[in-house]
């Protein structure tokens, strides 16, 4: 069985995770309490906050159908203008291409909160949405919800990565590798290939299978095939009417530049210098949740292009929330505004972190790690 597989039946089940993290009781383990370096005065307490946000879940059916015709026909129009641009320019055509990732974006968004159940009360009609948008983002919807849900179940685990998260070393892992191990890890960790070759690989390439869920049924592989044979057809319908161009300087760019951009918002949302690991013994869902996502601090317009997914810190403590809700939690919880907030400048810093330092409880790069005392 893959390491996926064998970390999906050690997580517990998912299918209602977002209810149970709300109910988790509390256990013999000391409360970990939250503490942003900039506002040590306002301490969290993540498994009250995980009951408190509750009352933002239930989604507003009006809206929600408004958040999905306002990024879907854009997203539509401009594809089109860009196919009828071919034929003037094709620079025009690749510009709008790639002006168009940021709808393609904000689709996935759309996708990611039917995946969580909370885009529309009806849970059915979630997942129909959410099918039919992993389509044009070339994710099968119902295995990529279930490695979503185990990621949301084991994030922050140093005894459960691997599953929808990316590759993290501690510092004694890294030097207890050899050369070639070492030199591995550093060329997959660099930026180059984080955000250039993985994006490609997981869109166009893993997500053609069930990677991991092989022999969970199959439910999953139905995702995958009549997902890929939707995107056949779709190919094959703009092949057949304006050649490969169509293909070439419309879809590629599109999809290109919105997998490196989600790779980037996806990356950000864990990979900051506090975040937040622990071994199982001192390890609950609560505490990772709250500690190991951040508040990406994103300006506008990308705030609507990411539908709000740089709050992730509440997203993880409650799911459930629709993301045009989340900016509410922020105004009624004026501590969270500040816990683990990343402004779009410190980001970028956030690409040279590379290894988890368990004895200072923080991320750090490879030349902070070879100035700690062996």
């Amino acid at each position: 069985m893959s390491k996926l597989a064998a970390t999906a039946a050690k997580a517990p089940s998912t299918s209602r995770l977002p209810d149970r993290i709300a109910r988790a009781p509390l256990t013999g383990r000391p409360i970990v309490m939250t503490v942003h370096p900039h506002n040590p005065d306002t301490p969290l307490d993540a498994r009250h906050l995980s009951r408190v946000l509750a009352r933002y879940r239930s989604p507003d059916p009006a809206r929600s159908a408004l958040e999905l015709t306002v990024t879907l026909v854009p997203f539509l129009a401009t594809w089109a203008v860009a196919w009828w641009m071919l034929s003037h320019s094709i620079a025009l055509a690749v510009v709008l291409a790639l002006g168009n990732a940021a709808f393609l974006v904000r689709l996935f968004m759309i996708q990611h909160d039917c995946g969580h159940g909370s885009f529309f009360r009806s849970r059915q009609l979630c997942n129909w949405i959410g099918r039919a948008i992993g389509i044009v983002t070339l994710t099968p919807y119902d295995v990529w919800r279930e490695t979503h849900a185990i990621h949301h179940a084991t994030t922050g685990n140093l005894d459960r990565r691997g599953v929808g998260d990316l590759p993290t070393l501690t510092v004694a892992e890294y030097r207890a590798k050899g050369r070639v191990g070492r030199g591995l890890y550093r060329f997959v960790r660099h930026p180059l290939f984080l955000f250039g070759v993985v994006p490609f690989y997981s869109f166009f390439l893993q997500n053609r299978l069930p990677v991991g869920l092989m022999r969970a049924g199959w439910t999953y592989w139905l995702s995958v095939m009549a997902t890929n044979a939707a995107i056949a057809a779709v190919l094959t319908t703009l092949l057949w009417f304006d050649g490969w161009e169509v293909v070439a300087f419309v879809f590629f760019p599109t999809m290109l530049l919105a997998a490196s951009a989600g790779m980037w918002f996806f990356y950000v949302q864990h990979q900051f210098e506090h975040t937040f690991w622990n071994r199982e013994e001192n390890w609950n869902v609560q505490d990772a949740a709250l500690g190991g996502s951040s508040h990406y601090d994103l300006p506008q317009p990308l705030r609507w292009i990411t539908g709000n997914i740089g709050v992730h810190h509440v997203h993880h403590l409650a799911s459930r929330i629709p993301f045009y809700r989340l900016p509410e939690v922020l105004r009624d919880h004026d501590a969270l505004v500040q816990s683990n907030r990343v402004t779009l400048h410190e980001s970028l810093s956030c690409a040279r972190l590379a290894l988890w330092d368990e004895t200072e409880r923080r991320l750090v790069t490879f030349a902070e790690a070879g100035r700690l005392p062996a």
